[in-house]
C-alpha cells in the first residue's frame, strides 16, 4: 500500500491509467508542438487547482514522449494513449524504466500516507537518472505535486532542476505555485490550468460512470469550482450534507443549540476512516476566510480583511500541526469553527 493508486478517491481513476482528458485542449496542442520542434522546456510547472486534471495531462505527455522517443517525427498532436501499447502498460503500473513518479510516500506503521515529500524520494530520482545515464532514452520525473516537497527535497529538485541530465523532464505539478521556492519556479517553464467549465466538469464525471441528478446538479457544480476531486468528495464522501451542516452552524445565533450543531459536525468529520472528508471540509473553510478576507479588501474593509487573513493563516498552521501529529480531529474542528465565528 505504498503507490499512488492507494490515495485515489472512491470513483476516480489513476492518473497514469486514465485515457480521458477534459478541458486542456489548448495546453496539449501547445506541449505537442514544442515538443516536435525540439524546443521544449526540460522542466514545466503545471499548474491550477487541484483536481482538474494536471496529473492526467502530465502523464499523456510522458506517454506521447516515451512513444515518440525522435521530436522530430512525433506528431505534431498528442493523441489519447493507445492502452495496447507497451509504454502505456508500463507507465500505468508503474513499471516503466522511463520515469518516475514522485509522490507522498506511504507510513506503513502509521496507515496513512506522510504529509511531505521526503528528500529519501527525490534521491529515488537521483538512483533513477544514474541508473539510466548511459540510455539515449528520455527519462521524465512527474513531481506530484511541488506543493508537499519539504524544504531538503524542495532544494534537492532545485538541485536537479539546475543541472538537468541529458534528454531529461521534469513534470512539475502545483496546486499554489505561488508558495514553491522562487528559484523552483525560475527553472521551470509556467503552464497555467483553469478549472473546467460546467460542461467539462460534467463530460469527466460522466466518463468516470457519474449521471448528474438534475436537483443537485446546480449545487454541485457551484461548489465543485471546475474541480473533478471536489466533485467526487461532494458526491462520493459527503461533502454536500457536511457543507449544508457548516452552514446550518454558522446561521445559529451563539449559544447551546449552535453548539450541539457544530458537536454533530465535528463528529463526523472526526468518524474512523474520515480523512479526506476532514481535509474537504478544512480545505473549504480556509478558501472560505480567503473568499471573505478578498471580498473585505474589495469593499474598502481593509483593517477587516487583515485579520480575516491573519485568522486564515494561523488556522492553516494549526490545522497542518495537527495533521501531522495526528491529533483528535473532532477537537480540530471544533476550535477551527470557533474561531471563524468569532473571527
Amino acid at each position: 500500500m505504498s503507490s499512488a493508486e492507494d490515495a485515489v478517491l472512491d470513483g476516480a481513476r489513476p492518473p497514469a491509467e486514465t485515457l480521458s482528458l477534459f478541458g486542456h485542449d489548448a495546453a496539449l496542442d501547445f506541449l505537442g508542438r514544442a515538443y516536435k520542434s525540439g524546443k521544449s522546456h526540460h522542466a514545466i510547472l503545471i499548474e491550477g487547482p487541484e483536481g482538474i486534471g494536471k496529473a492526467t495531462l502530465a502523464f499523456r505527455f510522458a506517454n506521447h514522449v516515451l512513444a515518440h522517443p525522435d521530436a522530430q517525427s512525433a506528431p505534431e498532436t498528442i493523441a489519447p494513449p493507445d492502452p495496447g501499447s507497451a509504454t502505456f502498460r508500463q507507465v500505468a503500473s508503474g513499471a516503466s524504466h522511463n520515469l518516475i513518479h514522485l509522490t507522498r510516500p506511504f507510513d506503513e506503521k502509521a496507515g496513512r500516507f506522510k504529509s511531505a515529500i521526503t528528500i529519501d524520494e527525490v534521491r529515488r530520482a537521483g538512483r533513477f537518472f544514474a541508473q539510466t545515464s548511459g540510455s539515449d532514452n528520455w527519462r521524465i520525473v512527474i513531481v506530484d505535486t511541488a506543493d508537499d516537497l519539504n524544504r531538503n527535497a524542495a532544494n534537492a529538485i532545485l538541485k536537479m532542476l539546475e543541472e538537468p541530465p541529458k534528454r531529461a523532464m521534469f513534470l512539475v505539478l502545483s496546486h499554489a505555485p505561488g508558495k514553491l521556492l522562487p528559484t523552483i519556479r525560475s527553472r521551470c517553464l509556467p503552464m497555467p490550468l483553469r478549472p473546467l467549465s460546467d460542461r467539462d466538469l460534467e463530460a469527466a464525471l460522466n466518463a468516470l460512470g457519474f449521471e448528474i441528478n438534475a436537483q443537485s446538479r446546480d449545487a454541485l457544480f457551484a461548489q465543485a469550482g471546475g474541480s473533478v476531486s471536489e466533485a467526487l468528495k461532494l458526491v462520493n464522501y459527503g461533502g454536500l450534507e457536511i457543507l449544508n451542516a457548516f452552514e446550518g452552524v454558522v446561521s445559529q445565533s451563539p449559544g447551546g443549540q449552535q453548539r450541539q450543531e457544530l458537536i454533530k459536525l465535528a463528529d463526523a468529520l472526526a468518524a474512523k476512516g474520515g480523512e479526506t472528508i476532514f481535509a474537504f471540509f478544512t480545505d473549504n473553510l480556509i478558501r472560505r476566510i480567503e473568499r471573505d478576507a478578498k471580498h473585505a479588501a474589495l469593499n474598502g474593509d481593509l483593517a477587516g480583511a487583515a485579520r480575516l487573513s491573519e485568522v486564515s493563516s494561523a488556522l492553516q498552521e494549526r490545522i497542518t500541526t495537527s495533521v501531522a501529529y495526528n491529533l483528535d480531529r473532532k477537537q480540530i474542528v471544533m476550535n477551527a469553527v470557533e474561531v471563524y465565528i468569532a473571527g
